[in-house]
């Protein structure tokens, strides 16, 4: 019987898993991306972060043109023959901030633990959330945000974990944060100016050629092993193919403020992927800390739809 189904989807056109409930979409999306933060944190004992940034990069690029080749030229001409300079810059920007928020938080990883980095960064999205609320409850999220980030800073890390190391991991997770801020904004402008996920492809390609010069410095002659060349292709798949596409369908079935609420499950995701994959163990302050952004996330996500406030 769910052959068939499949088979039907199939032929009409349709994803498979069109008939996969939508919170099982974002939940396996959120699980495969930080099981690829995870799998690339194992892989910074062999190669540098910036490059595996750079393998990310490439192979997402790589596999999205081959599954968009048609509609990518398509678009590449029309912007060619309608001189669509601004739409061009559009799409070059958004790539610009790919490579800044892969790269800033790679090297966050590299750092500090994966749970906290993810936490941190989360303050992109929620700042996003609750830039042009006028809703007075929307600062109380924010200081509770707030709180859990105080919270982290003066938690302690890990014994090996030096003060400034920890400082400049800190200082990538809200650099990754910001990113992810002009992410949402640019994804959000460049969807209006590409049909379907040309757009993003362009912008895959554009952070790919950005990342090149660092990531090809820091790998050199690591970046044409078979076993660092299939790990990297894994982690693209895992961070970025996988949950964009099942991303991509769940919002079509669902408000982004629901998208929102189940999205901030992904810091808590992010430590526990940590402690079984990197063994990254968290103390209890840490794990509160957590918790008070998931909840501000999940507050202001929740508070997107309601009447007075903009739909995120």
């Amino acid at each position: 019987m769910l052959a068939q189904k499949v088979r039907s989807r199939l032929s009409s056109g349709r994803a498979p898993w069109t008939a996969v409930p939508p919170s099982a979409l974002v939940l396996t999306g959120v699980f495969s991306v930080q099981f690829g933060a995870g799998l690339a944190a194992k892989l910074f004992t062999q190669i540098a972060p910036a490059a595996v940034t750079g393998l990310r990069l490439w192979t997402s690029a790589v596999v999205m043109v081959l599954i968009g080749a048609r509609p990518l030229r398509a678009a590449l001409s029309g912007l060619a023959r309608r001189r669509a300079w601004r739409h061009a810059a559009v799409a070059a920007g958004f790539g610009l901030t790919l490579a800044v928020m892969n790269f800033s938080i790679y090297q966050s990883f590299a750092r500090i633990p994966l749970g906290i980095a993810v936490t941190v960064e989360f303050l992109g999205p929620l700042g996003v959330a609750v830039a042009s609320s006028r809703r007075l409850l929307d600062a109380a999220w924010v200081g509770l945000a707030g709180t859990g980030v105080a919270l982290l800073a003066h938690g302690g890390l890990p014994a090996a974990t030096g003060h400034g190391t920890a400082v400049l991991g800190f200082a990538f997770a809200l650099l990754a944060a910001l990113s992810w801020s002009a992410y949402i904004l640019l994804s959000r402008a460049t969807g209006q100016r590409f049909s379907g996920s040309t757009g993003l492809t362009i912008a895959m390609c554009v952070a790919a050629v950005v990342i090149t010069p660092v990531g090809v410095a820091a790998g050199r002659g690591a970046l044409l092993r078979p076993g660092i060349v299939a790990a990297g292709l894994g982690i693209g798949l895992l961070s970025s193919i996988i949950p964009y596409s099942l991303e991509m369908e769940a919002l079509r079935r669902i408000p982004p403020r629901v998208f929102g609420i189940w999205m901030s499950l992904e810091p808590a995701v992010a430590a526990l992927v940590g402690l079984v994959l990197l063994g990254q163990a968290l103390a209890v302050r840490d794990w509160l800390a957590i918790g008070c952004v998931m909840a501000a996330c999940a507050g202001a996500a929740r508070g997107a739809g309601q009447p007075g406030a903009p739909e995120a």
